[in-house]
């Protein structure tokens, strides 16, 4: 199998369906697509009824090429990430990885036109993110929630405005931003620079304005990111949790507990916002966004400084805050349902508060002139603190 079959293959998967986001190349199983959040399989010529060890290993042996960087993370750590290219066709995030004794592929398709703002509708919010001169930006969620989109379309806003120097520290590079009023410089992991804390460290000494780390996954990275929050920066970054209250939680587990008042003091002074966000199905076919944003205040800094209690949540707190751009998971599930984007089932599975928005919901439905719940339901899930999405 040489190099022209394997982009055979990736050419008539990505062009079979519409909404194409990652492929799946799996033995025992045939090619794949996933689309709209399912996978779907794909034919190609000769056929394939399922993937042979020998067939998935070549492939993956292929995208990796010479690399020999590459080669030693597979072996030593049983996967490595990389870019590939199909010619100007596509670009993909690529992690090959072990399984069961075979190998297994997974790309990630990568858009190439660069996200806006008002594009993909994101809140007046993101666009205050971009003029903010100094702190901490944290968007979370699961992996293929919209992440680095909304942190792209962010760094793309800065670009058109602002006459600043940005690096990107990333894993890999996925939207690529040509130099407008900005000054670009984005960096590879693997190629550019080894792991993330050492390019966040590096990068405090080139002179940036802006600086946007792919990950914070260890302590080392998030002490760095703190101190250039802290020294005029202002940093972006993700975390795989999926909501405020669990990212506060995750940071402050990096330390010891005799350190947690000296980081909560430091957290309090440098966290500007977090966004957190979930994917849903749109009516209609493709995915729509939900997010909850937080945003610094004084009741968000004392929640960080001295903890949840019962009464005072950042759930609570966000929900009160939209006057300040604030807004919960479940409000901006209600939006959205208004709106027709998403279905009462989406909203429902998707919430935070189960009970709250079934309330919610049944306000629109009432309004529109709809059947809404029954009333014994609701009263029976009346004190019930969802857990559905958890």
């Amino acid at each position: 199998m040489k190099k022209q079959e394997i982009d055979y293959w990736i050419s008539t998967m990505l062009n079979k369906h519409e909404r194409v986001s990652d492929l799946n190349i799996t033995v025992g199983k045939p090619l794949q697509v996933e689309s709209d959040g399912l996978l779907i399989p794909v034919d190609v010529q000769p056929t394939i009824t399922e993937l042979t060890p020998f067939q998935a290993e070549v492939f993956a042996l292929n995208i990796i090429g010479a690399n020999q960087r590459l080669l030693r993370d597979f072996i030593t750590r049983g996967s490595c990430d990389l870019s590939y290219s199909l010619g100007d066709e596509a670009r993909f995030r690529v992690n090959v990885f072990h399984q069961k004794g075979h190998i297994s592929t997974v790309l990630r398709k990568l858009e190439t036109k660069l996200p806006t703002i008002e594009d993909f509708n994101f809140p007046n919010a993101f666009n205050i993110m971009a003029r903010e001169r100094n702190g901490l930006i944290l968007f979370t969620g699961a992996t293929g929630t919209g992440k680095t989109t909304s942190m792209a379309a962010i760094l793309n806003k800065i670009n058109h405005e602002r006459p600043v120097h940005v690096i990107t520290l990333e894993d890999p590079i996925e939207y690529i931003h040509p130099h407008k009023e900005a000054t670009f410089n984005q960096r590879e992991m693997g190629d550019d620079f080894d792991e993330f804390s050492s390019g966040l460290r590096a990068a405090l000494r080139q002179a940036p304005k802006v600086i946007l780390v792919g990950e914070i996954r260890d302590r080392e990275t998030l002490e760095i990111a703190l101190t250039a929050a802290e020294t005029g920066h202002v940093v972006f970054s993700s975390l795989h949790t999926i909501d405020a209250g669990q990212t506060v939680n995750r940071i402050l587990g990096f330390f010891e507990h005799d350190e947690q008042t000296m980081i909560r003091n430091r957290l309090a002074d440098t966290i500007r916002w977090i966004v957190s966000q979930r994917l849903l199905p749109k009516v209609g076919g493709g995915r729509v966004a939900a997010l909850e944003i937080l945003c610094t205040s004084l009741r968000v800094t004392d929640l960080i400084m001295n903890g949840e209690t019962e009464d005072k949540t950042f759930y609570n707190v966000i929900k009160a805050g939209s006057t300040s751009n604030m807004r919960t998971f479940d409000q901006h599930l209600m939006e959205l349902f208004q709106q027709g984007l998403i279905t009462e089932e989406s909203a429902i599975t998707f919430s935070s508060h189960r009970s709250e928005i079934k309330r919610g919901l049944d306000s629109i439905k009432s309004a529109r002139g709809e059947k809404t719940s029954n009333i014994d339901e609701l009263k029976m899930e009346e004190e019930e603190e969802d857990s559905s999405f958890l």
